[in-house]
């Protein structure tokens, strides 16, 4: 069983939440399902609107597609999210990403 098969298999499950949302997040986007890979880190957000990591990736993923609004979107709510709990670094990385699309060095 590959990595996404066994993130699958624990969704529903008592496991289930924003880490495993993420995780399962992350591993389909390493695998190229980009698609899936949005809904799950949408669904990380459902469980912990200010999980810092979920909007950094959903960031990632959303400017995979083309779609640069929501990436936009993802990462200036990623922003607030890390200012909340205080993760000055997913916060900075954030900031880059955005100037990066905003056209800035």
């Amino acid at each position: 069983m590959n990595r996404v098969d066994s993130l699958k298999a624990q969704l529903g499950g008592p496991r289930d939440g924003a880490l495993l949302r993420y995780s399962l997040g992350a591993a389909l986007l390493d695998a190229g399902e980009t698609a899936e890979a949005i809904m799950q880190l949408r669904a990380a957000l459902d469980f912990d609107p200010n999980y810092s990591a979920a909007w950094k990736l959903l960031g990632k993923a959303c400017l995979r597609t083309g779609d640069t609004p929501a990436a936009s979107d993802a990462w200036r709510r990623g922003i607030a999210a890390a200012e909340t709990r205080g993760d000055v670094q997913a916060a900075k990385e954030m900031r880059v990403f955005l100037k990066r699309l905003a056209g800035g060095p």
